[in-house]
């Protein structure tokens, strides 16, 4: 190796947040292959910070999701981990540095892309709720759906609008509302398609469904007038994050289509990888996002 190119080679503070950026980036591509497939839709300014804002999410949800209970912790002793997280958090926003590789790459995220303790704490007390909360009825549903899924799309068009830039702005108040009715619209999505499982392994029912009160059809329009009005501002965001966008709204629009069209199925609800792969290319091709009423 020559000395110049070691000379390039990162160090120091540099070579921390690039390896904590690539520990986001590992988590990512674990856990959701389709995240993972519309990431890599956006351009090198957003990429590595929306990994970064999802790695977050995902080890939170971890926590109260299955493998801290597999390890042996009562859900007093996730709540104190899940605590302890958002304290960690919260405190390498402020002062740029955490021991924790994945948090680390959050905060570094947050400070340049201007994500605030607004986002972050709505969002660990919505993955609190998970750890008490079994029944939701509608007003519960979406204080939860605010937290765990309306902000986490806030993060991401903070993200979008800031990256790269000198000073974060503040996003115009139709993108605000198209990240969160399509961050909304991917929860409830995901719900209906883990119903089953929910219900049986963890005794939760987002949807007030077991109720009576709110109907499968009912929530499917919901979903599907979430994706057509977030569907509407996509035009508005930078050049270098629509066809991730695209790829994301129409893989959902896919699941909501054929949960419509499955509704007396137990089987999780899926989207085939050749249909992935076909929505992926018409994102990268520069399409519109699908008409879900059409």
């Amino acid at each position: 190796m020559s000395r110049r190119s070691r000379r390039e080679e990162p160090t120091g503070l540099d070579l921390y947040d690039r390896t904590a950026q690539d520990a986001a980036a590992t988590v990512i591509a674990r856990y959701s292959t389709s995240f993972n497939l519309a990431c890599r839709l956006l351009g090198p300014r957003p990429r590595p910070h929306v990994r970064n804002v999802y790695a977050l999410v995902r080890v939170a949800d971890e926590i109260v999701d299955g493998p801290a209970a597999a390890a042996g912790l009562s859900p007093e002793a996730a709540g104190r981990v899940l605590d302890d997280l958002e304290a960690d958090t919260l405190a390498a926003v402020e002062r740029g540095f955490s021991a924790n590789l994945v948090v680390h790459a959050f905060a570094r995220t947050a400070r340049e892309c201007g994500i605030g303790e607004a986002l972050v704490r709505p969002f660990f007390t919505s993955m609190r709720t998970d750890l008490s909360t079994t029944r939701h009825d509608d007003s519960s549903h979406d204080e939860y759906v605010f937290g765990s899924a309306e902000v986490v799309g806030l993060m991401c068009l903070q993200v979008f609008v800031n990256a790269g830039a000198p000073h974060p702005l503040t996003p115009s108040p139709e993108l605000v509302d198209g990240a969160r009715r399509l961050g909304a619209a991917f929860q409830d999505v995901n719900f209906l398609r883990d119903l089953e499982h929910d219900a049986s392994a963890l005794g939760r029912d987002y949807l007030g469904l077991g109720s009576g009160a709110v109907t499968r059809d009912a929530v499917l329009d919901r979903i599907d007038a979430d994706l057509a009005a977030a569907a509407a501002v996509v035009p508005q965001l930078p050049a270098d994050c629509r066809r991730a966008v695209t790829a994301a709204h129409d893989l959902f629009a896919e699941l909501s289509r054929r949960l419509r069209a499955s509704p007396g199925s137990t089987e999780r609800v899926r989207v085939p990888d050749a249909v992935k792969a076909r929505l992926a290319a018409r994102a990268w091709l520069g399409f519109s996002p699908r008409d879900v009423r059409a």
